[in-house]
């Protein structure tokens, strides 16, 4: 056995232990295994290294439906903590969809410890493949007439509070660094408002670059537009901050309305993005026609990595794939030498005349 684990606790630890510099990874995988782990104790009364290929199907299942519903699923409208003893691990039952992204991470997690030696065999191992049914990957995107409904949604935002101000506010900026920037949720929670700089190119024009660092550690230069940086000097007005930062500004790049200045927690900035989908597609659905009702239960299904996709979907419509490759961090970029600087500053150019978010002019 290449793993020190003396139990299946341990085991998966060792797993996760992989993935510690990726967060959004790791909770995903933290959250799939510890459900299989309190099924193994709680429901099935075994041991996850004693799982069968039988055992799974009836997990799956249990997936799609997990019953009894007082165990495992917390009532509608409840958000309790996780320390809290009514906190449950379901909000409902999972989409097919859902389960098939569950059972893959599981999946990964036996495949991983059969290689370390710690499992005999993959209980998945004998499930039947599904062939030609998964979505295809260009779904989880907005078209434009949908991103048009669900900016309109951003622009018609309440204004007449304080509250209802910061919040339009708040609101405009994250779509703004979503669609613009491209950005992922880890680097608009990690990242501050000194991560913009401005760089005089080779050709002696000045632009303004976004620095971020994301997945796998890795650090990319957005190119902040003309349109980016007009909204970011806004955000900043509205929270009575000076236009542009500081090269030594710690203040996150998106701010909690109220209380101390600290970057907000991902699942905050997932409920904001999922509450305005949601707002999207009821004022759809008010119309009453069929195209509006299909238009809506696309909508409602976008999360904050749909507008990542989003981005890229339709920069790819107006520019050459290898800036948009660049953009969306798919692939390192130097910037020690002129000729590097050369073509980021032209990436930077076709970026700003052909990516706009397209906002009114502020009320």
């Amino acid at each position: 056995m290449q793993i020190a684990a003396e139990d299946d606790r341990s085991a998966v630890l060792a797993w996760l232990a992989r993935y510690a510099d990726s967060p959004a990874t790791l909770a995903s995988y933290r959250k799939e295994s510890e459900l299989l782990l309190l099924w193994c104790v709680l429901q099935r009364g075994v041991a996850l290294s004693d799982l069968t290929h039988e055992d799974m199907l009836i997990y799956q299942r249990f997936l799609a439906s997990p019953e009894p519903a007082h165990l495992w699923v917390m009532p509608p409208g409840q958000k309790p903590a996780r320390s809290s003893p009514a906190w449950r691990p379901f909000a409902g039952p999972l989409s097919p969809q859902s389960v098939r992204q569950a059972l893959s991470i599981i999946n990964s997690l036996f495949s991983w410890l059969v290689e370390a030696g710690y499992l005999a065999g993959n209980p998945l191992a004998l499930a039947r493949r599904r062939r030609n049914h998964r979505a295809p990957r260009v779904t989880r995107f907005l078209p434009m007439s949908h991103w048009q409904e669900v900016r309109l949604t951003i622009e018609s935002l309440p204004t007449g509070s304080e509250r209802e101000r910061a919040h339009a506010a708040r609101v405009r900026w994250l779509f703004s660094l979503l669609y613009i920037g491209g950005l992922r949720v880890s680097e608009v929670c990690d990242s501050t408002m000194s991560g913009f700089f401005c760089r005089r190119g080779a050709d002696g024009k000045e632009r303004w670059w976004l620095e971020v660092t994301g997945k796998g550690n890795k650090t990319r230069l957005v190119p902040a537009t003309a349109e980016l940086m007009a909204e970011l000097m806004q955000y900043r007005r509205s929270r009575g901050l000076t236009p542009l930062g500081t090269l030594d500004e710690t203040t996150p790049l998106l701010l909690p309305i109220i209380g101390p200045v600290k970057p907000m927690a991902r699942t905050a900035v997932h409920e904001i993005v999922k509450s305005l989908m949601r707002e999207t597609a009821n004022r759809l659905r008010l119309r009453g026609d069929p195209e509006s009702e299909a238009a809506a239960a696309h909508i409602e299904q976008a999360s904050t990595h749909w507008m990542r996709h989003t981005a890229g979907s339709h920069q790819s419509d107006q520019v050459d794939l290898k800036v948009v490759r660049d953009n969306l961090g798919h692939a390192n970029i130097a910037t020690t030498n002129t000729y590097v600087h050369a073509e980021d500053d032209a990436r930077h150019d076709t970026t700003s005349k052909a990516h706009r978010a397209g906002w009114e002019a502020s009320r």
